[in-house]
């Protein structure tokens, strides 16, 4: 006979979707430290802004805009993604430009639109913070550095996994985590193709897609920076309008949707999928279900988000 343990895995290891990790594997010291930082607006060139004001626990890891205010200048052209699961994704940003949670936090950091601010501020600030000296020294051997720093963020943002949805349960071999309409929901996010693209553990985060494959949506005709997709950091014009493709964890949560934050609501965002990425037609009660199934994919994260 099968152990339940074996059976959950036999369910799950059998669907395109794979559940989240149980455990972050982080260093709780560097967690506890990443979080203080996490909310600290001395990180940003004004001393306003925090990690924490576009990624709440609020808005499920993200800023609940269409577009971030600015710290400075005209701000990011691009929706703020969530923080919730980025650790599973395969690059950082929409547009893939960071290959780390790592450098993904030193460029927010320096980037004028977003924190706006300088290293060697940053260091010296936390440095004379008697506090944060006791810290890093407890968690670091060489104390408040730079790498410290990015290292304490990162880590915390690796804590920020939520495995315990309901629709990670019924992956795991619990059947009636999900009602019917849930799970017809998801069998139609399979058999419409939806799961070519949003598929693995995070549902997405693992691969780019042209955003208008069957078709333009309004957004491609911006000739901006969010417009430009891939090509920005390329510079192939084949990589124009191509994204990550965002991961559906928490999805349910996050909106406004897309790059540009163009879809209001989940349902708006279902309807895009479909006649830009699919080029098909749904029913009103296949949709419906589809959105059913993605509330499903939403849980708390491992470690609390400001």
């Amino acid at each position: 006979m099968l152990s339940c343990a074996s059976v959950a895995w036999a369910i799950s290891s059998n669907e395109p979707i794979q559940p989240v990790p149980l455990a972050h594997g982080q260093d709780p010291a560097r967690v506890a430290l990443g979080r203080r930082l996490f909310q600290d607006t001395r990180l940003s060139g004004n001393g306003l802004t925090s990690c924490a004001t576009c990624h709440s626990g609020r808005h499920a890891g993200t800023d609940g805009r269409e577009r971030p205010v600015a710290t400075r200048g005209s701000g990011s052209p691009f929706n703020t993604p969530t923080v919730l699961n980025a650790a599973l994704n395969f690059r950082q940003f929409w547009d893939g430009r960071a290959g780390s949670l790592e450098a993904q936090v030193d460029a927010v950091l320096q980037n004028p639109h977003e924190m706006a601010s300088r290293w060697e501020d940053v260091v010296a600030k936390l440095a004379a913070d008697a506090g944060y000296r006791a810290a890093f020294s407890a968690t670091y051997q060489d104390g408040v550095t730079r790498a410290n720093v990015v290292n304490a963020l990162a880590s915390y943002e690796r804590a920020l996994i939520t495995p315990g949805g309901r629709f990670d349960q019924y992956l795991r071999g619990r059947a009636d985590a999900l009602t019917p309409q849930e799970k017809a929901g998801y069998a139609r996010f399979k058999q419409y193709g939806c799961v070519s693209c949003h598929q693995g553990v995070n549902v997405g985060g693992n691969m780019y897609q042209k955003f208008g494959v069957m078709g333009e949506p309004p957004s491609a005709t911006d000739t901006g920076r969010a417009g430009q997709g891939r090509s920005a950091v390329t510079g192939n014009p084949a990589d124009r309008h191509v994204f990550k493709v965002p991961s559906l964890r928490n999805v349910a949560q996050t909106g406004p949707y897309f790059h540009d934050g163009s879809a209001r609501t989940l349902d708006e965002a279902v309807d895009a999928m479909f006649r830009y990425q699919l080029g098909r037609t749904a029913s009103a009660a296949d949709k419906a279900a589809i959105v059913k199934f993605l509330h499903t994919l939403s849980a708390p994260p491992l470690e609390p988000l400001p």
